[in-house]
């Protein structure tokens, strides 16, 4: 049988990979711990969950839908957008998008051909580089450091700019997997360099409800009146609003991006899923209160496994963020593969480790610690004791 020579050559799913591990744990070290995948570990409220239940009864929400999604919820989120960035963003510059993780993928259909390259800091998100790969487009990383706290050097970026000529550098801030913050310095140094570079900022603020209060706004590229002649945002619902089986996400793009994107939504989605589009517009003005809620309590699991696994001998906390937390292995550790297939399979443990993330992370593990209340973070630290 003959495949697609980029889907071949396309990385495996990591989270079934992980998974598979602990498909042999015995129970021995008690229940099994999945910290894989960042997922909220709590429900929606249930007044959304009800708006949910009703949009998917209604007639209205079985048709097809306008291709870049339902002015309601574009607008709302277009409010949002406005108030948090402290910048006037019209809903025409908003799409709705089947996931965030699709959005990416159309995102890149539209900026970069086959042969092409885009800028990635490592570690990165992994499914970023394997739509990349299928697209048949060269993912260029750019290496950042635990020194640093995983924040990519701008210089280094623009010296990668004039080296490769990309089609666009992609950030991810809060980042995942590290969970580091981007400074608001870096982020504007960056989207400088694109612009002096001809290329354009894809950046991915999937986590950005979860950003403390002090770091509101996180940048000032929207204030900016030609912000979309070089800025590509992604925006992801299913975090802030516990949401992430039903796939919606959005783009926030200038006029001429826009207008290509339309051709991507008509061909992959047609237009994204409709129950749940109904009941976020309801959402977002609604909800606000109960959203600093979540911040809250990420901030507070973050305290709690920051304090939980600072202890252990050996171990190095190397960033700690909204979501996520990387560690390094200790010296006496195997590489980061072996020690995750250990974990999983003899301690009940899931996590991803570092090389699914990207060159030169043997030595790292992601743990999604939000997915998890405090007792069973509490358990963390006896299984990772396998290794001290």
């Amino acid at each position: 049988m003959i495949l697609s020579r980029r889907i071949r050559a396309t990385d495996a799913p990591p989270i079934p990979a992980a998974r598979a591990w602990a498909a042999r744990y015995d129970g021995r070290a008690g229940p099994a711990l999945d910290l894989t995948q960042a997922v909220p570990g709590y429900p929606p409220p249930p007044a959304l969950l009800a708006k949910l239940a009703e949009a998917a009864g209604s007639a209205a929400s079985a048709g097809y839908g306008p291709i870049a999604g339902d002015a309601a919820l574009r607008e709302a989120l277009a409010a949002d957008a406005s108030a948090f960035y402290r910048a006037a963003i019209p809903a025409s510059a908003v799409a709705i998008t089947a996931g965030c993780n699709l959005a990416f993928a159309m995102a890149m259909q539209v900026l970069a051909a086959e042969g092409e390259a885009v800028l990635v800091p490592t570690p990165w998100y992994f499914n970023h580089h394997m739509a990349l790969t299928m697209q048949g487009v060269r993912t260029i990383p750019v290496p950042t450091r635990p020194e640093d706290g995983f924040v990519p050097d701008p210089a280094r970026i623009a010296a990668l700019l004039a080296e490769h000529k990309p089609r666009a550098v992609v950030l991810v801030t809060p980042n995942n997997p590290t969970g580091a913050i981007y400074p608001e310095a870096v982020i504007e140094q960056v989207a400088a360099a694109c612009r002096t570079h001809g290329a354009l900022l894809v950046l991915d603020e999937t986590y950005r409800d979860f950003l403390p209060e002090d770091r509101i706004p996180p940048h000032r590229l929207f204030m900016d009146a030609d912000w979309g002649e070089g800025l590509l945002h992604l925006y992801s619902f299913s975090k802030a609003y516990c949401v992430p089986g039903h796939r919606v996400g959005a783009v926030i793009a200038g006029p001429a991006v826009m207008t290509e994107l339309e051709k991507a939504f008509d061909t992959f989605q047609i237009c994204p899923p409709r129950p749940p589009q109904a009941a976020l517009a309801w959402a977002i003005p609604t909800l606000a209160e109960w959203r600093d809620g979540n911040r809250a309590l990420m901030a507070a699991r973050a305290a709690f496994f920051r304090q939980a696994v600072s202890q252990l001998p050996g171990w190095r906390l190397d960033a700690i963020g909204t979501y996520f937390a990387f560690l390094r292995l200790p010296e006496s550790a195997p590489d980061a593969m072996r020690a995750a297939e250990i974990l999983a399979a003899e301690q009940g443990l899931m996590t991803l480790p570092g090389p699914f993330f990207g060159p030169g992370q043997d030595r790292h593990l992601r743990l999604a610690f939000a997915n998890a209340e405090e007792p069973v973070l509490a358990q963390v630290p006896a299984r990772l004791g396998a290794f001290t």
